[in-house]
């Protein structure tokens, strides 16, 4: 059995995969390492740049149906104590894979974890955050964050700097790097393939809450995340995360929570298509409009309607793909 296995999802993200596996081999000390490319329909030579570049990694084929869907694929050929779900475009600055492993083998409570995560020109990117509920989906709506004092209620990111540098308990973290155990999947089932991209892991995490492990930040390593900071998300992407945000609502909000969540949430979208009138933010009205639209259920979701696939524990979910040839 390996000690580790690190699941990247490629979609055409060849370019991010030559430094983030150099530098995932780099900090795994001594770990049975078992490192898995999900290869989502790429076409720009993921798969050769894995077969000539990283002998020792695999290549798991599958189709594009989201996020989710393909962290599955890979993972349902992996047996490892752990799993590490990474996105392409991160690299591993400080601390190793063998150390966060260590930890965890002596904290048996602790399901998943997430680590602090910096931006290219060197600021914290905020990763914790608290579960969504109608009164952070009011104070995103407001535009809280922006406030001199801005309300921890009110916000679903945590904010302050200090909290990163430090072992802290948390609600989920961002899907940029996910270290879970593998019984706590076992119990808590893996990823939602309903949600095709966006809430899949706030939904992951919520399970692995609600069947009694921990969530936690470790501050033990840093990663760089190449994240795109405030770059307005295209239409079809804001599309995305409204849908998912009415997903996860839909899922785990009580009724009359979700539908005050979802109204606080269409607000989000209307102030967003408001401002986009002023000057300078002209970017925000595309995205802002197909998202109130495709809530409104005027379009439909920007990826298709979402499979009927219900969450099993990891035992007894079968592939759906043709089993991968052996390394």
């Amino acid at each position: 059995m390996d000690d580790l296995a690190v699941i990247v999802v490629s979609t055409n993200d060849a370019e991010w995969l030559t430094p983030c596996l150099s530098t995932v081999y780099a900090h795994a000390a001594d770990l049975r390492l078992d490192v898995v490319v999900a290869d989502n329909e790429s076409t720009d030579g993921t798969a050769e740049l894995i077969r000539d570049q990283f002998s020792a990694a695999r290549v798991v084929p599958c189709r594009n149906l989201g996020f989710g869907h393909a962290n599955n694929r890979a993972l349902l050929t992996c047996t490892a104590r752990y799993v590490l779900f990474l996105n392409p475009d991160t690299e591993i600055l400080d601390g190793t894979l063998a150390d966060l492993v260590a930890l965890l083998d002596r904290r048996s409570r602790i399901g998943m974890a997430g680590v602090r995560q910096l931006t290219a020109d060197g600021a914290l990117y905020p990763t914790i955050r608290n579960f969504p509920n109608a009164l952070r989906a009011f104070g995103q709506a407001i535009g809280s964050e922006r406030f001199p004092v801005s309300p921890s209620a009110l916000r679903e990111r945590v904010l302050e700097e200090r909290v990163y540098d430090e072992e802290v308990s948390c609600d989920w973290m961002t899907g940029s790097f996910m270290l879970v155990r593998m019984e706590a999947l076992q119990g808590a089932g893996i990823f939602d393939e309903r949600f095709f991209m966006s809430s899949e892991e706030t939904d992951l995490a919520y399970r692995i809450k609600q069947a009694g492990w921990q969530v936690v930040h470790l501050p033990q390593m840093t990663i760089l995340h190449h994240v795109h900071m405030g770059e307005p998300l295209g239409e079809r992407m804001e599309a995305q995360y409204a849908i998912a945000s009415r997903q996860f609502a839909e899922k785990h909000l009580p009724a009359i929570h979700r539908a005050i969540y979802l109204v606080f949430l269409r607000l989000h979208y209307r102030i967003r298509l408001l401002r986009s009138f002023a000057p300078g933010h002209e970017a925000e009205r595309p995205g802002a409009r197909r998202a109130l639209r495709t809530l409104r259920g005027q379009e439909p979701p920007p990826f298709g309607p979402p499979p009927p696939a219900a969450v099993a524990p990891l035992g007894e979910l079968v592939p759906r793909e043709p089993p991968v040839a052996p390394r």
